[in-house]
């Protein structure tokens, strides 16, 4: 009897107590209903604060398909999400998040387009609920200049919502760069890729854990990991004030030959040494986002640190020689 496929749902959580049981209920009813295939959901507990780590234990023991995965502390999304990606197992693994914004309903489709041949089925948003509209306006703004500044065609108005193949899962484990930007990682692989488009809920429950200023982090570090067009920039820049300045120059030197006179007028002066200044610190700091992550990643440390896992047969999971309470999780 040939053996079924096994699909994996990784799922991030952090701090998600008010919205876990109602996301958990919704993907085991989705995924229960998938006749021919076998399937795990693999959580992560990304460091919470809240109920979320005991709600994620009391599943595991009432579901044997539920697995789990503890963090040490809170490294932030994409980190949890590549721990999940790390230990699933599926022959193909589906990303989503535990707010319900992402239906765990358009599961069945992706797989099905998974199974036409496709290595990659993310999701697009056709519309986005819910949501203010200042957030709507900078997503929208992010991802046009985004495609416009990076070396990848990253489809517009996607998030990390996808499904993937088991060998585009093993090619995103061998990319340990520390400021991930996971869907741009996906697109920049290639691989056999397409969409499926749905309207993305508001949150079911519970507050967006995406502040402005993650957002903003967020998406320099989309920019920085994809892009030197920012360097460029900055030489342009830089080239155009020195060309602005040496105009004036030149303008002075002419007047000083006909009238006599060199040009005067302090706040002149103050304005050309303010912008220059301008200039060169904007500069500067684009410069150092670029090697602050130098410096980030010539350290070499794990992604993340495990705490604990529940639920895995230790011969399907990735780097199962670490122990089961402590120790780091860094899948080659």
């Amino acid at each position: 009897m040939p053996t079924k496929d096994l699909i994996s749902v990784v799922v991030p959580c952090f701090n998600e107590q008010e919205v876990l049981p109602a996301t958990h209920a919704r993907l085991a009813a989705v995924m229960q209903a998938m006749e021919g295939f076998d399937y795990e959901i693999v959580y992560v507990d990304d460091g919470s604060r809240d109920e979320t780590g005991e709600m994620l234990r009391q599943l595991q023991a009432s579901d044997g398909h539920v697995r789990v995965l503890f963090l040490s502390r809170n490294f932030g999304h994409q980190m949890a999400s590549t721990a999940g990606l790390d230990a699933a197992e599926g022959d193909a693994v589906v990303l989503i998040d535990a707010d319900l914004q992402d239906p765990p309903e358009l599961i069945p489709e992706m797989v099905a387009r998974w199974k036409e041949g496709y290595d990659v089925v993310y999701g697009q948003r056709r519309r986005r609920e819910g949501e203010t509209a200042f957030k709507l306006f900078t997503a929208k703004v992010f991802y046009r200049l985004f495609h416009r500044l990076a070396a990848i065609d990253m489809p517009l108005d996607t998030g990390d919502f996808r499904l993937m193949d088991r060998r585009v899962v093993q090619a995103v484990r061998r990319l340990r760069e520390r400021d991930r930007f996971l869907r741009g990682m996906v697109s920049w692989m290639g691989f056999r890729q397409t969409a499926v488009l749905y309207r993305r809920a508001p949150r079911a429950a519970g507050q967006s854990k995406y502040p402005v200023w993650k957002m903003l982090r967020f998406a320099l570090d989309g920019i920085f990991s994809f892009s030197v067009l920012p360097l460029r920039l900055a030489t342009v820049l830089g080239a155009g004030v020195l060309g602005a300045a040496t105009v004036a120059l030149l303008y002075a030197l002419v007047a000083w030959v006909s009238t006599g006179q060199w040009v005067g007028g302090g706040a002149a002066l103050v304005m050309a040494m303010l912008l220059l200044g301008g200039v060169q610190l904007l500069c500067l700091g684009v410069i150092g986002e670029y090697v602050g992550r130098i410096y980030g990643e010539a350290k070499q440390r794990p992604l993340y640190l495990l705490r604990e896992r529940l639920g895995f047969p230790e011969q399907r999971v990735a780097g199962a020689d670490v122990p089961a309470r402590s120790g780091y999780q860094d899948a080659a």
